[in-house]
C-alpha cells in the first residue's frame, strides 16, 4: 500500500510505557508491506518484549550495539532504511539524540542514517512542559527530525490526563506516510490543495433535506493522499460518512451555497482545485421555515438549480493552477465527462459510472476513466478508492511540472 509498499522502516522503541503500542505500529506498517527493522533500547526490553516484534514483522529484532557478528548492525540498519521512526521516544533518548549520543544501537543508527526521522515523543505532562524538554524538542527540530506532538489524554495510573501520551499507531503511521511522500520530493510539495469532498443539503424545511448518496470518501482520500505528499490542504467537506483526514484544514459546509462560497474564498490562493464533492444540482425555493406537518404535506416542491461551483468559480481561479473536476454519469459517461471538462475549463475529469458494481457512491472502491485537456482517455481497472486518489495526483504532479 502506497507509500509503504516496498519501504524499507527502522522502528525504534524506547524504554515507555507506550511502548505496547509500538506492536501493534509494527504490525500496521507489516501489512502496509513495509519491511520493518526494529531496535528495543535495553529499557523498551523491561516493558515488551522482542519476540512479540518478531512474530509480527517476521524479522529479527535488534537490541546490542556490539555482538559477535553483529559489530556494523548500526551502520547496516541506518543505510537500509527508507524511514526512521522512533516511537516513543522518551526525554531521556530525545536529549541524547540533540547531543549525538550514540552509546546504544537506536541511537548510533540516528548518527549513520541519511533517512527522514520521525519522533514520537510520550512521557509525563510535566516532563514534557519542562523547559529542558521544550529546548531539546526545538533542537531536534532544528536538526532536521520530524516531530509528532504528543497527545492529550489519560497518562499512567494516577497520573490523571495533560499533553504528553503518545498519539495511536494509526495516527503515527499517516505522520510517517507524509514523511516518506515529502522524501520523494513531490511537485505537490509545499502547494496549495483544495479539495472538495461529500454531499450538500438543501434545505425542505429545518429538519429534512434534499441529498445524494455522497459518503465523501474519495475527496477524504484525495485530501489525505495530497498531505502525505506534503501539500497544504484544504478540504471543503459536505457532511460526510467517513473519518476526516489527519494533518488537513476542514472547512464544513452544508449545503450548496456554502460550499461554493468556500471554494470561492479559496481558489485565489490554490495551486490546484480537486472538485470530489457531489453537491446538489437543485434546491428547494422556498424551504418551509417551521416543520412541515403530515396534514401541511404539500402537493409540490419548487425546485430550481443550484450554481454549478466549477463554472461559477472560473472568474478566481489562480493563474497556472490545476484545475480537476468529477463526472459521475448513468449512461455515456465518457462522452459527458468530456463535454464537461471543456465546458467547465478543465485540466482532467475523473469520469465514473454510478450503475456500475464497485464504483460510485457508497463503496471503497471505484473504476474511473481519466480525461485530460488534451484529450488523452485513460481507463483504469476497479481499484480502492485509496489507490484512484493516488493515480489522479500523480497525473496532477505531472501537469504540475508542465507548468
Amino acid at each position: 500500500m502506497r507509500p509503504f509498499d516496498q519501504q524499507r522502516i527502522l522502528l525504534g522503541v524506547t524504554g515507555g510505557i507506550a511502548s505496547y503500542k509500538c506492536a501493534w505500529l509494527a504490525r500496521l506498517l507489516t501489512q502496509a508491506g513495509a519491511e520493518v527493522d526494529v531496535i528495543l533500547t535495553r529499557a523498551a526490553s523491561e516493558f515488551i518484549g522482542a519476540i512479540t516484534f518478531e512474530a509480527l514483522t517476521g524479522r529479527p529484532v535488534h537490541t546490542a550495539l556490539i555482538e559477535p557478528g553483529h559489530a556494523l548492525d548500526h551502520i547496516k540498519l541506518a543505510r537500509a532504511a527508507d524511514a526512521v521512526i522512533v516511537a516513543p521516544a522518551t526525554a531521556d533518548f530525545l536529549a541524547r539524540a540533540v547531543h549525538g549520543h550514540a552509546d546504544d544501537l537506536l541511537s548510533a543508527c540516528l548518527l549513520a542514517t541519511t533517512a527522514p526521522v520521525l519522533l514520537a515523543p510520550a512521557m509525563n505532562d510535566r516532563m514534557w512542559s519542562h523547559p529542558a524538554v521544550t529546548q531539546n524538542v526545538a533542537a531536534a527540530r532544528a536538526l532536521g527530525y520530524h516531530i509528532i506532538d504528543p497527545d492529550t489524554g489519560p497518562l499512567a495510573v494516577g497520573e490523571g490526563s495533560g499533553p504528553g501520551r503518545m498519539p495511536e499507531p494509526e495516527t503515527l503511521m499517516t505522520h510517517l506516510g507524509r514523511v516518506l511522500g515529502m522524501r520523494e520530493h513531490s511537485p505537490l510539495r509545499d502547494q496549495h490543495v483544495v479539495v472538495t469532498a461529500g454531499p450538500t443539503r438543501e434545505p425542505v424545511d429545518p429538519v429534512r433535506f434534499l441529498s445524494n448518496r455522497s459518503s465523501g470518501r474519495m475527496g477524504v482520500e484525495i485530501a489525505a493522499a495530497a498531505w502525505r505528499r506534503g501539500a497544504k490542504v484544504t478540504l471543503i467537506a459536505g457532511p460526510l460518512e467517513v473519518a476526516l483526514p489527519i494533518g488537513v484544514h476542514v472547512v464544513p459546509v452544508e449545503t450548496t451555497i456554502e460550499m461554493e462560497a468556500a471554494v470561492r474564498a479559496a481558489l485565489p490562493d490554490a495551486d490546484v482545485l480537486i472538485m470530489a464533492a457531489a453537491p446538489a444540482d437543485f434546491t428547494v425555493d422556498h424551504p418551509a421555515e417551521r416543520k412541515l406537518k403530515k396534514r401541511e404535506r404539500p402537493d409540490t416542491l419548487t425546485l430550481v438549480s443550484t450554481d454549478d461551483i466549477l463554472l461559477s468559480t472560473r472568474d478566481v481561479r489562480r493563474l497556472g493552477s490545476i484545475m480537476v473536476g468529477f463526472a459521475l454519469e448513468t449512461g455515456n459517461a465518457v462522452a459527458e465527462g468530456t463535454r464537461k471538462l471543456r465546458e467547465k475549463d478543465l485540466d482532467l475529469v475523473v469520469i465514473n459510472d454510478a450503475t456500475e458494481p464497485g464504483a460510485g457512491f457508497g463503496t471503497a472502491t471505484n473504476r474511473v476513466t481519466l480525461v485530460d485537456r488534451e484529450g488523452r482517455v485513460e481507463p483504469l481497472s476497479l481499484l480502492p478508492k485509496r489507490d484512484v486518489a493516488e493515480v489522479i495526483l500523480d497525473r496532477t504532479e505531472a501537469r504540475l511540472r508542465g507548468r
